[in-house]
């Protein structure tokens, strides 16, 4: 497994990235090269997850990985989303906001 060190921020606002729908190993691969390039230009991303309606545990990886690598501020997580991450208690680790707006005033 390599490890990536993070990268430094560039000035000003985090991007947000706004994915919608299902991730899972076959659909996740095109919004994990988004999240490495914000990480990789900005040092973090804040996520709009509002409209994510499944995520699997490639996509719970996927988020674990990104905060412990990088500034990750999760934005208003849908219903399935708040609930996966309860399920597995991340959401006592990840950085959740009720809002985006939240999200961006962190």
């Amino acid at each position: 497994m390599t490890t990536h060190q993070p990268q430094p921020a560039t000035p000003g606002p985090l991007p947000v990235i706004a994915p919608h729908g299902d991730f899972d190993e076959d659909t996740l691969p095109p919004l994990e090269a988004q999240v490495r390039e914000a990480v990789n230009a900005h040092g973090g991303l804040i996520l709009d997850a509002a409209n994510i309606t499944f995520g699997d545990s490639t996509f719970l990886r996927l988020l674990m990985t990104t905060h412990q690598e990088a500034d990750l501020r999760i934005a208003a997580p849908s219903p399935a989303v708040t609930r996966l991450l309860s399920i597995v208690g991340a959401d006592q680790v990840l950085n959740i906001h009720p809002t985006l707006e939240a999200a961006r005033n962190t």
